[in-house]
């Protein structure tokens, strides 16, 4: 394979590409499943179809695209900002830093999932290409930024081989921290249950106890399960907490239409009901070997309903169905008392400005060092027993 022939195209849309050339470097399968169903097809031209992106939004869709001959061998999700909004890496002090040295931060470029705070492949590429391509796409993600006079670029959520690779190409490195929580060949939740201090394992027992007793049902939904009026609910609890959160919800109503026509196998809805109608919910993403937590919302409150339909469920599921771990999202120490122990995430960043690309280079080595001690404290105050045998309260 000759990198030597590689041309570089900005789209504006995903419907120049077909699905089967954009999943065919997102890692799809015959199955049409992906490892990571944000970075398929069907879910980021959701996005743009809804009107999730796009005008209006301060995401403007610029889809890079690397041909051989004709060919798509490599892609990445790519637009320009106008904000810092629906990123969960946080960059707003270096653009307030930036402004009040007098330059303008915004736009800027940004590669990730929108609205999506889960690592995945940012670098798509056809197998066989991936070294070649994460080469191209970097190289052609500068010169946008740079022939256009963006202050900075930023690949958010990528893969700790793809943050490897970017800091060889003179990217710098981000590090940020999650909790997910890992599934250890468990036969059963009582299986991961026995794996806890006894403490924690009662206080979990009880957490579920008290949450199923708020008067109805817990269900799960997949699949040709999961009907129209589901999303409706489904809205309303995003709106809930989407409100409450970002003071306007970034999703418009559109997307959850697409996600039932396009999605629903990709899809894991957890509903608590009363008489039959939802007053609680959470929606996750299946990928192949990882269940992905996205949203939650509730029109009624009730203690510990949360933790049941996003932490427990969703591992209760994972076990069932051999998947190897849960992701629950940005942010949350309270997971670390429920299983979900803290991970590393990646993020790379190019700065065109070479003073301030200095300035911050000098912050995140401090900031990696700070996040690596904080992982290793938190680690250690995790719920699992210390040692074999031990059960103390």
């Amino acid at each position: 394979m000759d990198g030597s022939q590689l041309t570089v195209e900005v789209h504006s849309t995903l419907d120049v590409l077909s699905e089967q050339e954009w999943d065919a470097c997102a890692g799809g399968t015959a199955s049409g499943q992906s490892a990571n169903p944000f970075v398929t097809h069907r879910f980021l031209s959701a996005l743009e179809k809804s009107g999730s992106v796009g005008s209006g939004t301060g995401w403007h869709p610029r889809y890079l695209a690397v041909y051989s001959e004709g060919e798509l061998v490599a892609v990445a999700p790519t637009y320009v900002k106008e904000h810092s909004q629906g990123e969960y890496v946080f960059d707003h002090n270096w653009a307030h830093a930036y402004e009040r040295a007098g330059g303008e931060y915004y736009p800027k470029l940004q590669v990730a999932v929108p609205f999506t705070p889960v690592t995945g492949p940012r670098f798509l590429a056809k197998p066989g290409w991936e070294q070649i391509g994460v080469q191209a796409l970097t190289q052609a993600m500068v010169q946008v930024a740079s022939d256009n006079e963006l202050s900075s670029l930023h690949i958010t959520f990528c893969t700790p081989q793809e943050a490897e690779a970017g800091a060889q190409m003179g990217l710098l490195q981000r590090t940020g921290q999650q909790f997910h929580w890992t599934n250890e060949a468990y036969q059963d939740f009582e299986g991961f249950l026995s794996r806890l201090s006894s403490r924690k394992r009662k206080n979990i027992k009880k957490e579920r106890a008290k949450a199923q007793s708020f008067g109805g049902d817990i269900v799960l939904l997949t699949g040709q399960d999961i009907e129209p009026s589901h999303w409706d609910a489904m809205w309303r609890f995003y709106q809930d907490t989407g409100a409450r959160k970002w003071g306007t919800p970034y999703l418009t109503r559109r997307f959850f239409d697409l996600m039932h026509e396009t999605m629903r196998e990709d899809i894991l809805l957890a509903f608590a009901l009363r008489n039959g109608e939802p007053i609680a919910g959470a929606m996750n993403f299946i990928g192949q070997d990882v269940l992905f937590g996205r949203y939650w919302g509730c029109v009624e409150d009730h203690p510990c309903l949360h933790f049941e339909l996003c932490y427990y469920q969703a591992m209760d599921w994972a076990i069932a169905h051999g998947l190897q771990a849960v992701e629950a999202g940005a942010q949350g120490e309270h997971k670390l008392a429920r299983g979900y122990l803290p991970v590393t995430t990646h993020s790379l960043h190019w700065i065109r400005d070479a003073g301030f690309r200095e300035a911050v280079e000098t912050y995140l080595q401090s900031e990696r060092e700070a996040v690596s001690q904080d992982i290793e404290v938190l680690t250690s105050w995790g719920p699992f027993k210390q040692s074999q045998g031990e059960d103390h309260e």
